[in-house]
């Protein structure tokens, strides 16, 4: 081959083999040395931990909980420091105004941790045995794989004991 000159690394291929009629994509030879191909690409979507029913019963669980005690209840999903205590309670105080009659139920699926944190308002309305109590509810659920069931019955359990709304 003389200075200068390009071999053709693809003779002889033929629209078969560079991805052609009958691949699931589109394929060429180009400029002798180069191969151009197109592909399509979905988008991966992200695993959600809950169903739309599940976020509805959860969601219903939720209001129902705060209308009926006026406790203000929210739920966390997701990691948790390495003192999960600490930072379920830092999220609680975060709240601000509001944290004295809040109630925060923080779970850690991949580190299998759970934290219920009430305000020092709603803690004269739900005892520390019904806080175990939900706990353990929840815990129980999630062992069967039900996280959203777990949480809906804890707020079912905690809205029973903390009592209507005080007017």
């Amino acid at each position: 081959m003389a200075p200068g000159e390009v071999a053709d690394s693809h003779a002889g291929a033929t629209a078969w083999e560079a991805g052609g009629p009958g691949s699931d994509h589109g394929a060429d030879v180009v400029s002798f040395t180069r191969v151009s191909v197109a592909r399509h690409l979905s988008a991966q979507t992200p695993a959600l931990p809950f169903t739309t029913q599940q976020l509805t019963r959860l969601d219903e669980a939720l209001t129902f909980a705060g209308r009926e005690t006026g406790v203000a209840f929210s739920v966390y999903l997701g990691e948790l420091e390495t003192d999960s205590r600490a930072h379920a309670e830092q999220m609680l105080a975060g709240l601000g105004a509001n944290a004295p009659e809040s109630v925060l139920i923080a779970v850690s699926p991949g580190a299998r941790v759970v934290e219920l944190v009430t305000g020092s308002v709603v803690s004269r309305r739900i005892t520390d045995r019904a806080a175990r109590l939900a706990v353990t509810a929840m815990v129980a659920s999630f062992r069967e794989g039900d996280l959203a069931g777990g949480l809906v019955s804890a707020l079912r359990m905690l809205a029973d004991q903390a009592g209507p709304a005080r007017r």
